[in-house]
């Protein structure tokens, strides 16, 4: 390692933001990054393990102690491969990846974990603004043609790898846009679009023909999963024009909230609201957006998506936000010893709670409320209930029934199962979730039931973080070139 002692001479420096009431004004990124010196510092502070557990926290197994190490010695071009080596796209990774290596840095069994998503974000940065990220032209060509149904992380990255060893790649996506969940689920300000657009090109120059608006098998008609496909393709069809065909659409089945009132207009799931603002950021018409100006805003569900909410009805000006979570609040500071390595439950307040947030514990919400005159049929309070968790059970506590005023109620209580109708016009077998069923054997993996049809990433795993989906991307890549070629040089 570049500094044997540097853990102990240096402290952790976080990246910096832009003020609140600055960036309130826009939907920019303003993360800022760290500089060379900085991340110099930083990466100085990896400890040189014997067993160095970043490695396994990281489901794209980044080789993390090589890429700090390349950063201390200034090699940032070597850095920058090193870290291509495993992930695709580390400009996704390094801005909205939760970092489940740095709760795997030894150093964080007693201290502060090495800024590991800072050095990736640090990394990828320079690397383009060097010209370093070029496109790898396959070889030879195979004269294999693979289809890969969704532009997501893991369809994106199942794409470039397939395409980098000779296949003839087209990959589907049945929004006007490629990105899957980055595109319109992200908001801008997390990540900016201009990052996939680059990847988006870089695939095209290496071969992968992109097609958008294209909607593979069906939606059920009271679907509320955002679609603006122009033309459908039958699963026959598909299976027919090519060698093998890979399903990575994502787990896009929102879960609901059963309770009277649920009907309402101004009560929509967060993937009606936030896709809206990110089509208007790239200067698309939205007719009748929904909009948090001025608006009492409460938010259901504890999670990132639930964040992302907050983060946008600030922008738009809402009059308040509020956010519920059932569960109870978690302490601010983890049993690091009781823990570590695993990911700890701890209390997480992000960039968008700081920007105003009022954030409510053990809460559940028995009832949305219709107002009466000009805002009959329209939500304009609810009814909540405080919880009591006891042996992992959850009871109402009597008596704590309370009403709060609620003009704009937004759903983000996670996502359930990929939509079932798509999996059933390919006759794919499910796993009790409701998944595409297939396993990750090394030979054989992400295969299902139906001859040359693969999956891989939320699809088949349900929901879960990015780099688990360019994980599976690039996994299911290797089997599928196995399957075609009978044997791969990709990685696995």
């Amino acid at each position: 390692m570049g500094k044997i002692t540097g853990f102990m001479e240096f402290e952790r420096i976080e990246e910096g933001y832009k003020p609140v009431e600055q960036r309130l004004k826009n939907y920019n990124e303003f993360v800022i990054g760290l500089d060379e010196s900085a991340a110099k510092k930083q990466s100085a502070r990896c400890m040189d393990c014997g067993t160095p557990f970043c490695n396994s926290g990281c489901p794209v197994n980044n080789i993390i102690p090589d890429f700090n190490s390349l950063v201390y010695e200034g090699d940032w071009k070597n850095a920058i491969n090193v870290l291509h080596s495993t992930n695709n796209f580390p400009e996704f990774t390094g801005r909205i990846c939760p970092a489940p290596c740095e709760a795997a840095c030894t150093l964080n069994v007693n201290d502060d974990a090495v800024g590991i998503k800072s050095i990736e974000h640090a990394i990828i940065d320079k690397a383009w603004s060097e010209g370093w990220v070029t496109p790898r032209l396959a070889k030879h060509k195979t004269g294999k043609k693979v289809a890969v149904v969704g532009s997501g992380p893991a369809g994106m990255a199942a794409a470039q790898q397939l395409a980098r060893v000779g296949h003839d790649v087209t990959l589907f996506e049945k929004n006007d846009r490629i990105g899957g969940l980055l595109r319109y689920g992200i908001p801008d300000f997390k990540m900016e679009k201009s990052h996939i657009d680059r990847r988006v090109a870089q695939m095209q120059a290496e071969g992968v023909q992109c097609r958008t608006g294209v909607l593979v098998g069906a939606l059920p008609k009271d679907s509320k999963v955002t679609n603006w496909a122009k033309e459908t393709i039958s699963p026959e069809q598909l299976k027919k024009d090519f060698d093998a065909v890979l399903l990575t659409g994502g787990a896009e089945q929102s879960r609901d909230l059963p309770v009277p009132g649920r009907e309402l207009d101004g009560v929509h799931f967060a993937m009606e609201f936030l896709p809206q603002q990110n089509k208007v950021n790239a200067g698309d018409k939205v007719k009748n957006q929904l909009m948090a100006t001025g608006k009492h805003v409460v938010v259901i569900g504890g999670g990132d998506t639930g964040s992302d909410c907050v983060g946008t009805s600030n922008r738009h000006g809402a009059a308040s936000v509020t956010q519920f979570e059932l569960l109870p609040q978690p302490p601010e500071v983890e049993d690091r010893p009781m823990v570590w390595p695993y990911w700890p439950i701890k209390l997480r307040t992000s960039s968008s709670h700081e920007e105003g947030c009022e954030r409510e514990f053990a809460i559940a919400t028995k009832a949305l409320i219709a107002g009466e005159g000009k805002d009959k049929g329209r939500v304009v309070a609810l009814t909540t209930v405080r919880l009591e968790w006891q042996g992992g059970k959850m009871t109402e506590i009597a008596g704590s029934e309370e009403t709060l005023r609620a003009d704009l109620v937004l759903l983000a209580m996670g996502f359930v199962a990929p939509v079932a109708s798509v999996l059933e016009s390919f006759g794919i077998a499910k796993d009790a979730r409701g998944n595409a069923k297939a396993s990750t054997e090394f030979t054989g993996g992400y295969q299902t039931n139906v001859p040359k049809v693969f999956a891989a990433g939320d699809i088949r795993r349900g929901q879960s973080l990015v780099v688990w989906a360019i994980r599976e991307g690039r996994q299911a890549a290797r089997s599928i070139d196995e399957f075609l070629m009978g044997f791969s040089d990709l990685p696995r």
